[in-house]
């Protein structure tokens, strides 16, 4: 309440102020010296451009050293280091016409104010400098466009066959991965079948999913393929891995994905950054409800062997919860059962044989 009576009070004052500020014109046309007050008008309002251009440059350059290593977590991906590269070559580019184009306003603004003694030239048009100011945007922008395309396609091409398979899921408000088993192959899940035991909805009278497996984090290996299969059980969500340049959104209904290439444990990260708890991390940067800052989990890059070692430890979905299976097993034997039998006596009649009868 306290906060929105200064609010308040403050709007009354602004309103007061420019209310004085509009009689104060009217007297002066009345008594003939407007000329006079618009012209010192001006000068402060030129002055003001020049303290803002100074004083806003000085805080925004403040700001950027300030926060660049937030910007920029270390990079921890092969495609991580193309991206950055043609991400500050873009940001460079737009950066100088920025500059330049906000310098040049302020600058004339402050250096042509008005003067009763001076007049503005008209000048209406040159079509010289059409073609150059159209031109020159329009090539850097094709080029800037065309590096990205080509860095967009290598990345959400088809992964290296030897890539390992992963799947994350994301829901109100957490993640889910799933791991394929020994054979590699991730199974079936069916949506009708998600309960409170079985989140990803595992089909388990698919073979290729009964030796899946779920994690409570995400291990990956140091310079090998990583393909990650992204899908959303409610609304949109985003797959966002930082130090590794990953970021792709989870959809309700369509499967996305992103590979990458992992190439530094995490043990190595935490030396380059002389932090002892880092740890790479899954969020989610889409606002995808009231939980949304829940939405985290930890990334482990291991060591190959160490990834092996992590990998034949773990347990399949199965073994986890042997009575879904158990009542999988027991669903497909009543069908079984139900199943019309096959006539002893019945056979397959083939052209051939049925000449030969003849």
């Amino acid at each position: 309440m306290t906060t929105l009576s200064i609010v308040l009070v403050l709007a009354l004052l602004l309103v007061v102020f420019g209310l004085l500020f509009r009689l104060q014109i009217l007297t002066s046309i009345f008594s003939g010296s407007s000329n006079r007050e618009v012209g010192v008008s001006n000068r402060v309002n030129a002055i003001l451009f020049m303290v803002f251009l100074i004083g806003g440059g000085a805080w925004f350059a403040w700001s950027f050293v300030e926060n660049f290593d937030r910007m920029n977590p270390p990079i921890a991906s092969v495609h991580g280091l193309a991206t950055d590269k043609m991400f500050w070559g873009s940001m460079a580019v737009l950066g100088v016409a920025f500059v330049l184009t906000q310098v040049l306003l302020f600058w004339y603004s402050y250096r042509y104010q008005h003067k009763d003694n001076r007049r503005a030239f008209f000048f209406p048009h040159n079509n010289k400098i059409e073609v150059i100011w159209t031109l020159i945007p329009a090539i850097v922008m094709a080029a800037l466009v065309f590096a990205g395309w080509k860095e967009w396609t290598r990345i959400t091409g088809p992964a290296p066959k030897d890539a390992v398979v992963l799947e994350i899921m994301g829901k109100q408000f957490n993640w889910l991965v799933r791991y394929p088993g020994r054979d590699q192959k991730l199974g079936v899940v069916n949506y009708r079948l998600i309960d409170a035991v079985n989140e990803f909805g595992f089909d388990l009278s698919d073979q290729n999913g009964v030796d899946d497996f779920t994690a409570g984090e995400i291990h990956v290996p140091k310079g090998h393929p990583v393909l990650l299969r992204i899908r959303s059980r409610d609304v949109l969500h985003s797959v966002y891995m930082p130090n590794f340049r990953v970021q792709m959104y989870a959809v309700p209904g369509m499967p996305t994905k992103f590979w990458f290439t992992p190439t530094k444990t995490t043990d190595e990260m935490r030396a380059q950054t002389g932090n002892p708890n880092f740890t790479y991390e899954l969020a989610c940067n889409q606002i995808c409800g009231r939980g949304h800052f829940a939405m985290k989990m930890s990334i482990i890059v291991d060591e190959p062997d160490d990834y092996v070692a992590w990998f034949t430890k773990q347990k399949s979905f199965s073994e986890q919860n042997p009575e879904v299976l158990a009542s999988f097993k027991q669903k497909s034997d009543k069908l079984v059962d139900k199943a019309p039998a096959t006539p002893a006596a019945a056979a397959v009649v083939t052209p051939t044989a049925a000449k030969a009868s003849l």
